[in-house]
């Protein structure tokens, strides 16, 4: 199985991440897994990889040289995520007799894939019948997740230093951490403020700020300890990318951000289903001080009832169980048996 995704500073880690996890999947049943793509200027997301003993080979980045590396390495099947790649890929691959799944986000990009995969909660995506694996219920979460998940989702409970978690995916390319980070402070509410820098220059910005009395901020590299804390946090903010599915699976009450253009339909449909608090968008809060004082009373709120976190929690919970990556799975095998050999 290939699984053909790439990750850096400004590509982030989001695609790795649910391939990683798919990865982990295939692997338990017997599989042999390999990525193929660029991972750079990322050391944990390279560890990732190395600690699970899959192979990491350069990314052929056309049509050609997906099917070329495809007979390669003997793949029945190449698994497709990225926003980059040729299009024309996954319709070469099927024409070689290579299945192929292609990951998307409310976009097929016209690849032309066996199935297609869109995570996002409430995606209305339109592909040929039969094809198209839809929803949280597909959501892809790695083991790291899947041993934190709670039991059940949070009780409310009242707090008066809430620990807070704050992280912006893998690399927090747009550099949203530090501005977060003020309008958590901004509230005045005691807490422990845990925030993941995805750069130093960004640890040395969240250094230099001054917390209010009972506020206390930790800058911290990204870390495979993430699922422990968002587990242990009161409160998470986040930005409304992949994480947003571990978020749901951990019970976490979250606050999210939008922080690209292509996480605002996930965004408003998770905020809209109650699922997540909605922040708002990182070019209107960095811009406008009104957003700031409204994301703030939303984060006050928050801060200091633990009914309105429970509810989140439940919600959230309940919408994503964690077995997602089991169904991808079962798609693919089904898909594999009674394949054409390679032409």
């Amino acid at each position: 199985m290939g699984l053909r995704c790439d990750a850096g500073p400004q590509r982030g880690v989001g695609h790795l991440v649910r391939c990683l996890a798919l990865g982990e999947e295939l692997l338990a049943r017997g599989a042999a897994v390999e990525v193929f793509g660029a991972v750079t200027g990322v050391d944990w997301a390279a560890g990732q990889l190395a600690t699970r003993g899959i192979p990491l080979r350069p990314g052929p980045d056309t049509p050609h040289g997906l099917v070329t590396a495809a007979r390669r390495h003997a793949l029945d099947a190449f698994v497709l995520d990225s926003y980059e790649l040729d299009p024309a890929g996954a319709g070469a691959l099927r024409d070689a007799g290579a299945l192929t799944l292609a990951i998307v986000d409310g976009d097929t990009r016209g690849q032309d894939a066996d199935l297609y995969l869109d995570q996002n909660f409430g995606t209305d995506l339109v592909v040929p019948a039969g094809r198209l694996l839809a929803g949280s219920a597909y959501a892809l979460l790695r083991d790291s997740v899947l041993a934190a998940r709670p039991a059940a989702a949070r009780p409310a409970m009242q707090v008066d230093r809430p620990t807070v978690l704050a992280f912006f995916g893998g690399t927090d390319a747009a550099g949203a951490a530090p501005l977060l980070t003020e309008v958590l402070l901004s509230t005045g509410r005691p807490m422990e403020l845990t925030v993941v820098a995805g750069r130093p220059e960004t640890a040395d910005r969240l250094i230099r700020l001054s917390p209010g009395p009972g506020q206390a901020v930790l800058p911290v590299p990204p870390t495979d300890a993430l699922p422990a804390l968002i587990a242990g946090a009161d409160l998470v903010v986040s930005a409304a990318g992949t994480s947003v599915w571990e978020l749901c699976c951990l019970g976490a009450p979250s606050a999210l951000v939008c922080v690209v253009d292509n996480q605002r339909e996930s965004y408003h449909r998770v905020v809209g289903a109650g699922l997540a608090a909605g922040l708002g968008e990182l070019p209107e809060l960095a811009a406008d001080a009104s957003v700031r004082s409204a994301a703030a009373r939303t984060l006050d709120g928050l801060l200091t009832s633990g009914p309105r976190r429970a509810a989140l929690s439940a919600r959230a919970w309940a919408a994503v169980d964690g077995r997602g990556r089991a169904r991808v799975a079962d798609a693919l095998v089904e898909a594999l048996s009674g394949r054409r050999t390679w032409t």
